[in-house]
């Protein structure tokens, strides 16, 4: 899962709900963000750690910065892939999320900073390195 010299470690596919769409028939710009939500999610729990199980522990990994890059709509009842890089940056967690039309076409481009607290305080986050080191790359 490579593209624009990128390496994928997450890739899921999803398609286009009715309600999702504005009256133009096309997903409306906020519903992006879901989609880049649900693939963190989905990620987290296929690499073993749910967020309900983060929660359970006192971690809870919230937004800092999301950077979108928005390249071609997607339209009612389309099928397109989500994909998710995972890098650090100090103490955040990096996720490069992109999504791609069936035949390749660049989506969304985006960047998700992600910061964790435990039990309500800003930590670096070294259970959640424990737990996802083999999804980051070697420094």
């Amino acid at each position: 899962m490579k593209n624009d010299s990128r390496e994928y470690i997450f890739e899921m596919p999803m398609k286009v709900r009715d309600y999702e769409v504005d009256s133009e028939g096309i997903v409306n710009n906020a519903v992006y963000l879901h989609y880049l939500e649900h693939t963190r999610h989905e990620f987290c729990e296929w690499a073993g750690l749910s967020f309900r199980q983060m929660h359970a522990c006192g971690i809870d990994p919230v937004l800092a910065k999301v950077t979108v890059e928005y390249r071609t709509p997607l339209g009612l009842g389309q099928h397109f892939v989500s994909r998710l890089a995972l890098d650090r940056r100090g103490p955040l967690f990096v996720f490069y999320q992109d999504l791609f039309t069936v035949d390749g076409a660049p989506v969304v481009r985006a960047v998700v900073e992600v910061a964790c607290l435990e039990n309500g305080r800003l930590t670096r986050g070294l259970p959640l390195v424990e737990a996802f080191s083999k999804y980051l790359p070697e420094k």
